[in-house]
């Protein structure tokens, strides 16, 4: 009988392969945008996706801390208090690419997301909620980096 690890060596080969054939399921199958990964800022990630105006708002929040002792890892996270959220993103204004992250919460989720991102220098940091109805809100804040996480 084989052991753990030799299972989970053969569960990962077997995977690469399903995969490698296209033959997983398409939700585990991530999807990439390169264009919006792409834009320079929230006003042209915003046309890139076809979006509305952003407007900042209260029903948007974001936690990340006052300052970051090291940019290799800043904890960020993003929430809104509004019904039908279809798509929360992360963005970091002075990093090489500023959207950091992009979730799509299905219904009946809270959108609420929690994660970790490399910020190369002090900046301002944006959480972007879009809803159903194609609102763009946003919540802002400046993170102090003491050491960068981008090679700095």
């Amino acid at each position: 009988m084989p052991d753990r690890r030799q299972m989970l060596q053969r569960s990962a080969a077997v995977a690469g392969l399903l995969g490698g054939l296209g033959l997983l399921p398409e939700v585990a199958q991530a999807a990439w945008n390169s264009a919006a990964f792409e834009a320079r800022n929230l006003a042209e990630l915003a046309r890139v996706l076809g979006l509305s105006a952003p407007v900042e708002s209260r029903e948007v929040t974001l936690a990340a801390p006052d300052v970051a002792e090291n940019g290799a890892a800043v904890a960020l996270g993003c929430a809104s208090s509004l019904a039908g959220v279809r798509r929360l993103m992360l963005l970091v204004d002075k990093n090489p690419s500023p959207l950091c992250a992009m979730f799509e919460p299905g219904e009946g989720l809270v959108p609420d997301i929690a994660t970790r991102v490399k910020m190369s220098q002090s900046s301002r940091v944006l959480a972007v909620a879009v809803t159903a109805d194609g609102r763009v809100l946003f919540a802002q804040r400046e993170v102090q980096v003491t050491a960068g996480g981008c090679g700095g």
